[in-house]
């Protein structure tokens, strides 16, 4: 079986420590000591965006963070074949990963949006 298209593992850290300075610079507690809500929302970043190209009307993915490989279904509209571009975005809450977000674009369009865990 062929190897899917996956997300190089130093982006992916990059984007994670991305998120772990700006728990620190937004703080989690006010000057108070009382709990920061400015840090407790949801923080995304930017990993990576691949080429890819669709196939039987999906992406398949490798994913990092022990979620693995996924499919996602593209509209039926998007020719087989279709250069595409699946962008990896990491997300985190109080500086803990939560989940991923992968858009999916084709000629610079978002065509799909899909989360896995929290984001």
């Amino acid at each position: 079986m062929a190897s899917l298209p996956s997300f190089d593992e130093e982006k992916v850290q990059n984007a994670l420590e991305a998120a772990g300075r700006h728990n620190e610079i937004v703080g989690a507690t006010t000057a108070d000591g009382s709990p920061n809500i400015l840090g407790g929302g949801e923080y995304a970043a930017l990993a990576e965006c691949i080429s890819v190209t669709v196939k039987d009307h999906k992406i398949c993915l490798d994913l990092p963070l022990g979620i693995g490989s996924v499919c996602i279904p593209i509209p039926i509209s998007v020719p087989e074949g279709t250069a595409a571009q699946a962008c990896l975005h990491i997300c985190t809450t109080w500086g803990i990963p939560t989940g991923v977000k992968v858009t999916v674009s084709v000629g610079g369009v978002q065509i799909v949006s899909k989360s896995f865990g929290k984001c």
